[in-house]
């Protein structure tokens, strides 16, 4: 057996041979710059580094690619090897009704299609049957991920599966229902699943099984770990911190660092989101780490060598952000992010959580009122340079800096389907890869050209 040295150093090595910036590299090999594999992109971070890439927005159309017909879906696209994974779910029975406090039940199929990324031309689909019993039903939530040979899909109703790329053949699967005895969460799962060296890692709920983690090869348990009253929604992460790989887990009680070896728990901050809404990615921001939930936030450091956090600030609902929908980002300097109870885009200081600006300009438009605005938030290399997407299915080029936000342009390229608080939404990140964006809604995926000319 090896030692917590040994594991450590073995893991630090690891760490240090990749190439890479590393804030949470979750892929066990590299990955070519033109891919998305996954949720945020290669290092989910929300960072796209390929080149040839326009730095503007035209005055007439963005060339569009291909469009293809779409069912229900949340789950935003991943790219990969020349091929797009779309997780759908095609509704056979029931209404969909999107009250956020009450389940709605529905009968149909939840599928995992692939297409040509260069036409749209589908190339093997994996279906099966799905009752749903979830809040605001239209579609699996947690975007696939791709990892080699393997794509590994989770459904909103806690079906786990590793799928070949080449085929769709199912490699192995997992019902958390079934196999941990556990209702999903009331917004269904929503914790896009974390793939790191020889692992997947997974938010399943249950008495001391909110985190497991699956061999990826066989799906056989490694080991389980923390209770809550339930999962919560916010995907795993795995970042170096105190100089010590760690694998962080916010849940509706607590953030946590734990042991990726062993699920040893290393360190805990409390933080309770109202409604046990712990969704967005904690973020790295210097040597702080910094975690939002619905109605408040906490930053706090863990300095190398010291396993208790020292927390430096907590913000309320009304200072720093409350993050829900979209998971916010750091720049060297400052954190952007999306506020869910005034559907503001806000910058804020990490080391204060001082406001700077917000604008509703890029979110629900300038004068809109409304909770849980949702943009999503793509930074272009090291550069100043944003793509946004927003819940009208505008993409939006801007600038963020400490001066304030300048938008650049914006065009539409999908049409608002869904529906929110009353509203026309889209809240489905979109891919950027291939010198394009992937986005899709609940009725179709578009490939819009996003190249130099």
């Amino acid at each position: 057996m090896w030692n917590n040295g040994t594991r450590f150093e073995v893991f630090r090595g690891m760490f240090l041979r990749t190439t890479c910036i590393l804030a949470t590299l979750p892929l066990s090999g590299m990955t070519r710059g033109d891919d998305w594999p996954q949720w945020r992109g290669p290092s989910r971070g929300g960072v796209w580094n390929e080149s040839g890439v326009r730095s503007d927005m035209p005055t007439d159309k963005l060339p569009v690619r291909w469009r293809v017909p779409a069912a229900l879906g949340y789950a935003g696209p991943a790219v990969a090897g020349g091929k797009v994974f779309l997780f759908e779910y095609e509704r056979l029975t029931g209404k969909i009704k999107n009250d956020p406090g009450s389940r709605t039940k529905l009968e149909g199929l939840e599928r995992l299609r692939c297409l040509n990324a260069a036409t749209g031309k589908e190339l093997w689909r994996h279906e099966y049957d799905r009752t749903y019993h979830v809040s605001y039903p239209s579609g699996p939530r947690c975007t696939p991920t791709v990892d080699g040979d393997r794509v590994y899909i989770l459904g909103a109703e806690g079906d786990l599966k590793s799928l070949r790329t080449e085929d769709g053949k199912v490699v192995w699967e997992k019902s958390f229902h079934e196999e941990y005895g556990v209702e999903s969460p009331l917004w269904g799962h929503s914790a896009h699943p974390l793939v790191y060296g020889d692992a997947v890692y997974c938010l399943v709920g249950g008495e001391g099984s909110i985190v497991v983690a699956f061999d990826k090869q066989t799906g056989a348990e490694k080991w389980r770990a923390l209770s809550a009253y339930e999962p919560g929604y916010c995907p795993p992460s795995m970042m170096e911190i105190g100089g010590r790989l760690q694998l962080v887990i916010f849940h509706p009680k607590a953030v946590s660092g734990l042991d990726p070896v062993s699920g040893e728990v290393i360190w805990s901050v409390p933080i309770e989101p109202s409604y046990g809404m712990s969704i967005a990615q904690p973020l790295l921001a210097g040597n702080r780490l910094f975690a939002a939930g619905y109605n408040n936030s906490v930053c706090f450091a863990l300095p190398v060598g010291v396993e208790e956090p020292e927390v430096l600030w907590a913000g309320t609902p009304k200072t720093s952000i409350s993050s829900a929908n979209a998971s916010p980002i750091f720049d060297g300097e400052l954190i952007y992010g999306i506020d869910a109870n005034d559907s503001a885009l806000v910058a804020i200081d990490p080391a204060t959580g001082e406001r700077l600006w917000q604008t509703k300009v890029p979110t629900v438009g300038e004068g809109g009122r409304g909770r849980h605005g949702t943009t999503f938030i793509v930074r272009q290399g090291e550069t100043d340079r944003y793509w946004l997407f927003n819940e009208q299915g505008d993409l939006i080029l801007a600038r963020l800096r400490a001066a304030g936000y300048e938008e650049l342009g914006r065009q539409r390229i999908l049409e608002p389907t869904g529906e929110a608080f009353g509203r026309s939404v889209v809240w489905s990140h979109p891919a950027f890869a291939e010198r394009a964006v992937f986005a899709r809604n609940d009725k179709e995926i578009v490939c819009v050209d996003l190249s130099a000319e």
